[in-house]
């Protein structure tokens, strides 16, 4: 899997998505596509049960990466891990008619990157994501 060169895009488009969240907290959102990355703005989380607080989980499963074609590996000689799943946000407390902001700095999530998430009670929990998806192919 080459690492996507957002110098030569074809395209950028700026989109957002909403996510009504499940109780399996290992629930695929999404998966960026085939040269593609998705520049992620900004994560938002509210809680629509009027009555209890509910908890979120949300992780990246990062692609594993060819380290032989990979520019961001040849900038790192030790401690370096190009993949596994991360946590954006662990077991966080969202009150009853409350919204967090989750991710307020962009990151980026190259193809085949999956971001996963789930809520302690099913569909007490809406996930809204703004991103750019960008296209270098």
């Amino acid at each position: 899997m080459a690492q996507p060169n957002i110098v030569s895009v074809s395209s950028i488009f700026a989109q957002s998505i909403g996510f009504n969240l499940s109780s399996t907290a290992t629930t695929t959102l999404f998966t960026v596509g085939d040269d593609r990355v998705m520049k992620v703005n900004n994560i938002m989380v509210a809680n629509v049960d009027g009555t209890n607080a509910a908890t979120v989980d949300l992780f990246v499963t990062k692609a594993q990466v060819d380290t032989e074609d990979d520019a961001l590996v040849g900038a790192f000689t030790t401690n370096i891990d190009i993949s596994g799943s991360f946590y954006i946000a662990k077991t966080i407390s969202v009150p009853a008619d409350a919204t967090l902001v989750l991710l307020s700095s962009p990151i980026y999530l190259c193809e085949g990157d999956i971001l996963k998430g789930g809520a302690s009670a099913a569909s007490d929990l809406d996930l809204f994501v703004s991103y750019e998806l960008i296209n270098d192919a």
